[in-house]
């Protein structure tokens, strides 16, 4: 089911951006926040939003559009991972540099921020990027920052920072994650054009929390519950009711800063140009919703995915329940839980029947599929076999997995892997799978199905081993699972 208009969004989202580069007239930065590309949560609160419609828009301003990514140098020395990926960060900003490319998109600068001489990863991150032909700028940690705005406003602040040359009217400050400083690169080069004469402005482009829905709607929660880490909060924009009358919905960094970035404003340009945090937005995104009932249900499950994800994260790391008491508290603001993630139920009830660890997924037609543990396959391994006999319109009985191609595989795992035991995991049962298909008709179809998997919802009664979270993650499945580890046999 569609709630969400993309062309009806991309027409309107790149005229909203060519409109604010206008009313500046000269040059605008604007600070892209959320994922600029492989926008999952959007797609999946918004059902009908591409992962890929930010990027889509973009290529619609190519001709007046340059991006500039921002990170950390922190990050890079901390080897921070993108846990949607899987990559860290720097392997990131390569991935997108390499994307943006692909779409025609103009980049030659990259921006390393809280740099500092003595980050031997971040030294090394900027000669590979010097390598590939990018310009490498250092910008610095500013004492003070960001309430010291004259010393901000300085050239022991902003002025300390290299300045990025660029040469097209909208500059698109984008960044592999959060606490990047995107907008304090964006402010950082406003005011080295001010001191060269340039004309030039700074907006932002987030698509969450959407700012015309109400402050409960269910899509708003659901960005609300996929920050709970972050620790931020919706809240109706104060400074937007008091200049206007109208209420409309932010967040509470952004809310909270307003007051200090007005003020750099004011010191950068003479004047303000913006009378609240919502006005610095140009997201279009809640005039493209079609079906708000869609939107709404589709968000309801998303908190509850979270749920299960901050759960799963507590219960690895061994970490206090701060996450999912947080987002435990907006489920029942909304009146949900864990039971209305129906593929959820429909595990549990095989669990309770098999009595061992069992996998089910939800297939796009609405079909559930169940797998259990066996002998020699995996709950999830087993599941998605059965998933794909039944997408391919194979017989029950067929056997796709034949012993000459299974028992290599377990006799290498125990004999001389030291495994606990020979079970085949997803990419081991997908081998077998595939060297069979050389001689068996049905498993060459069975594996032609695989791309009907992308997007289809499952849950696992236990933890799954980190090779089996990642190789879901390729297919595209979109994984729950009950915080609790499998009891492995003892040797």
């Amino acid at each position: 089911m569609v709630g969400f208009d993309s062309e009806k969004y991309l027409q309107m989202q790149s005229e909203k951006i060519t409109e604010r580069i206008n009313e500046f007239g000269g040059k605008l930065y604007l600070e892209f926040g959320g994922k600029l590309f492989d926008d999952n949560h959007a797609a999946r609160v918004l059902p009908g939003f591409a992962p890929d419609n930010k990027i889509k828009m973009l290529s619609k301003l190519k001709d007046n559009a340059e991006i500039v990514i921002v990170i950390n140098a922190l990050d890079i020395q901390k080897n921070k991972v993108r846990s949607d990926l899987g990559i860290t960060y720097d392997q990131d900003v390569i991935r997108l540099i390499g994307i943006f490319k692909r779409y025609g998109l103009f980049i030659q600068s990259v921006v390393l921020s809280k740099f500092d001489k003595s980050n031997e990863p971040a030294l090394r991150f900027k000669k590979r990027l010097e390598k590939m032909g990018l310009k490498v700028y250092r910008h610095y940690i500013i004492n003070g920052y960001p309430s010291n705005v004259p010393h901000i406003i300085s050239d022991d602040g902003y002025g300390k920072n290299d300045y990025i040359e660029t040469t097209r009217n909208l500059v698109v400050v984008t960044a592999p994650g959060p606490g990047s400083g995107k907008m304090a690169t964006c402010l950082s080069n406003i005011y080295h054009d001010l001191k060269r004469g340039i004309k030039s402005g700074y907006a932002k482009y987030e698509t969450f929390p959407i700012w015309n829905l109400p402050l409960k709607h269910p899509v708003n929660v659901a960005y609300e519950a996929a920050t709970a880490d972050l620790n931020d909060v919706n809240m109706i924009d104060p400074w937007h009711l008091s200049a206007y009358g109208v209420t409309t919905v932010n967040y509470n960094r952004d809310v909270e800063i307003f007051p200090v970035l007005n003020a750099l404003f004011e010191k950068l340009m003479g004047v303000s140009p913006y009378k609240s945090p919502t006005d610095m937005g140009v997201n279009m995104a809640g005039f493209a919703i079609c079906d708000d009932e869609v939107c709404q249900n589709a968000s309801k499950q998303e908190i509850i995915r979270r749920y299960f994800k901050a759960l799963e994260n507590e219960r690895r790391n061994n970490l206090d329940p701060d996450e999912s008491e947080k987002i435990f508290h907006l489920m029942q603001g909304l009146n949900i839980s864990i039971e209305d993630r129906e593929v959820y139920n429909v595990c549990l009830k095989k669990q309770e029947k098999t009595k061992v660890p069992c996998s089910a997924i939800e297939l796009a037609d609405g079909t559930y599929i169940t797998g259990k543990t066996s002998d020699i396959l995996e709950s999830q391994s087993a599941m998605l076999i059965n998933a794909l006999k039944y997408l391919a319109d194979i017989p029950d009985e067929e056997n796709l997995l034949l012993p000459e191609r299974i028992v290599p595989i377990t006799e290498l795992k125990v004999k001389y892997l030291s495994s606990v035991t020979p079970r085949l995991h997803i990419d081991e049962m997908l081998i077998a799978l595939s060297s069979s298909s050389y001689t068996n008709k049905y498993a060459q179809r069975a594996i032609s199905k695989l791309p009907l998997l992308n997007g289809a919802q499952m849950h696992s009664s236990v933890l799954l081993p980190h090779i089996d979270v990642k190789m879901l993650r390729k297919l595209g499945i979109v994984l729950t699972s009950t915080p609790v580890y499998e009891e492995k046999p003892v040797k």
